[in-house]
């Protein structure tokens, strides 16, 4: 066998069932989405559903204010994979002139100059008005119930309200308000309430129950959202408040900015990958460095795709550095066709394989495309100071580089939900954005803005600069994988950079090691920070690799041996994919869940 032997023993069992599937972030959300298909919702119901419940049972993680993207495919059109995009884009307001005029050189990690327009919830409303059964109120009365007779609060929610509670106190009372009441950060399983949410999720339920039809009341509840949400925000943001750079801005959203967002639908963009597809979202996301890395991989020998072993893993950890330096340098908005198709092609990544030497790259390597000169990409800002192949791995504490600093800055975390059905309809999505520490709290609409233009540059020249309209390119990068036209799995993951990382992983031990997905998510965990991180401050770390310690010390001396910078995260710090999957031939549903945490869930029958 190629590759290392699987966990001996799971953390969980794989499930496996006929009638429905989820698997999500958080317990309550799967737990709420299986429920839904138990009453004869579709996936698209429950898919929503979760969503719902997510912005208000990990509020550190996403919110209504925020993003997000998902991938998926119907019972009728199975072969199809379809985007669902709900980026927000730059408001009107948002120039590099206006930002460089704040004395700024980089957008802000925290703070409402980073905000794009919210665009998940508009998202999620079109999804269930297309391709959902439920009436709207039915949906979120879930999410309402949470939010009025409270949650318990998870121990990092608390660790980041404790994280931000000085900026909290001394520059944004209104999230001092409503998350620290008593002046006291709360402890874990303290009970958590949103109840200015609730009361707005209430609205849009009424507006929906009094339309005529079901679809049109969903229409009814997206203008109620644009108007309410348009007001309450540009009048907020006119006072100027804390930034992450330390300076005190107002933002620029408008009510018309708002107004204008529609969510909408667009192609997948995929490869073919060891006879499967591979689904993704375009480039104005990450999705295409998934892609990229695995076209690179395919042509290698299975032994040196195996992510447990010192050359697997120096085989991937190299894939990724230069898949990722070709996002830093060509993805954005408005990639031309054929960038893409060469960055794709078998070609290229041939080209591209050949880079790959015994040991680690310390430099960031975009690729050349024919008839378009190379983005000039700004100098790498180095997170720390890390002698690559010097001495012992550096240790840190798992999970530190998304605990937020007393500016609210953060590298960023996010959320996942997915869900099959009995039909065949399957979602794989990842909200995020509108962290409670992205910025103030708006205390008419319950939540904050979110902070995703952090990911654009103010740089004129970038292909994801800075731009009025343009979305911002998104870290947002859910998965759908089908075998000879059906989809098969649907899988993603939280964290940022790491998000196609991690699920990399997972496809190669899956797809090519022949692990069960349960066993593929329990498998110790790595990726590169040898990249421009797209969170503010946009550091990085030459050669730099975050292993956890379960990929063994042979393993581990070997990779700094090879000359990577090695973070030791701990036994269970890396990774948080969750999957959920069909057989076509049998029907037969599975799902699969991270440990990590203790808080993501799989349920099904």
């Amino acid at each position: 066998m190629s590759f290392t032997p699987p966990p001996a023993h799971l953390t969980r069992p794989d499930l496996r069932g006929r009638f429905g599937m989820v698997a999500s972030t958080h317990w309550l959300a799967s737990a709420s989405a299986q429920a839904v298909l138990e009453r004869g919702g579709n996936a698209f119901d429950a898919t929503v559903t979760a969503a719902f419940v997510l912005h208000v049972v990990e509020p550190h993680l996403n919110g209504p204010g925020g993003d997000m993207t998902a991938v998926f495919a119907t019972a009728e059109a199975p072969s199809t994979p379809v985007v669902l995009m709900g980026q927000g884009p730059a408001p009107a307001g948002a120039t590099i002139a206006h930002y460089r005029a704040q004395g700024l050189d980089l957008v802000p990690g925290s703070g409402a100059l980073a905000a794009a327009v919210p665009g998940a919830v508009d998202a999620w409303l079109l999804l269930l008005r297309d391709h959902g059964t439920w009436p709207l109120a039915d949906v979120l009365d879930f999410a309402i119930g949470y939010a009025t007779d409270g949650h318990p609060a998870l121990r990092n929610v608390c660790t980041t309200i404790a994280g931000v509670a000085d900026l909290f106190r001394d520059h944004w009372p209104t999230s001092a308000d409503r998350w620290m009441p008593d002046g006291r950060v709360p402890e874990p399983g303290d009970i958590l309430y949103a109840r200015t949410y609730a009361a707005l999720l209430r609205e849009l339920g009424d507006a929906a129950s009094a339309a005529a039809t079901r679809e049109e009341g969903v229409d009814a509840a997206r203008e109620l959202w644009r108007e309410r949400v348009g007001r309450a925000a540009e009048e907020f943001v006119r006072a100027p408040h804390r930034h992450s750079d330390g300076g005190d801005h107002a933002g620029v959203l408008t009510a018309a900015d708002v107004a204008a967002f529609a969510a909408s639908y667009e192609d997948a963009v995929s490869i073919e990958f060891r006879g499967h597809t591979i689904a993704k979202t375009g480039p104005w996301g990450q999705g295409p460095v998934l892609l990229q890395a695995l076209r690179i991989l395919d042509g290698f020998e299975d032994e040196r795709l195996d992510p447990s072993s010192e050359l697997g893993a120096h085989t991937v950890l190299e894939a990724l550095k230069l898949a990722l330096a070709d996002r830093d340098a060509w993805y954005g908005e408005d990639v031309a066709p054929d960038v893409l198709a060469h960055l794709l092609s078998e070609e290229y990544a041939a080209a591209r394989r050949a880079l790959i030497a015994d040991t680690a790259s310390r430099e960031v390597r975009p690729g050349a495309v024919p008839g378009h000169p190379i983005p000039t990409l700004p100098p790498l800002r180095e997170a720390r100071a890390v002698g690559a192949g010097v001495g012992e791995p550096t240790v840190r504490a798992a999970g530190a580089d998304l605990d937020p600093d007393a500016q609210g800055r953060t590298r960023g975390d996010t959320c996942h939900v997915d869900v099959v059905d009995r039909w065949g309809n399957i979602v794989s999505a990842t909200p995020s954005g509108g962290w409670l520490q992205s910025s103030p709290e708006i205390p008419e609409l319950g939540f904050c803005l979110g902070t995703r233009l952090q990911m654009s540059w103010l740089d004129e020249s970038s292909p994801s600069r800075l731009q009025a309209g343009r979305r911002p390119r998104t870290t947002l990068t859910p998965t759908l994988v089908l075998r000879d036209g059906r989809p098969v799995m649907a899988l993603g993951s939280p964290g940022g950079d790491q998000q196609d990382q991690w699920q990399l992983l997972m496809l190669l031990r899956v797809l090519v090691g022949g692990y069960t997905p349960q066993q593929a998510i329990d498998a110790p965990a790595l990726n590169t920070t040898s990249m421009h991180g797209s969170f503010w401050p946009r550091t990085g770390t030459p050669a730099g690799a975050v292993v956890e310690d379960r990929l063994g010390d042979d393993v581990i001396a070997g990779l700094v041996a090879r000359g990577h910078a090695v973070t030791r995260a701990g036994e269970w710090a890396l990774g948080r994919l969750s999957a959920v999957t069909r057989d076509p031939r049998s029907g037969l549903l599975g799902a699969a869940a991270n440990p990590r945490g203790a808080q993501g869930y799989a349920v099904g029958r």
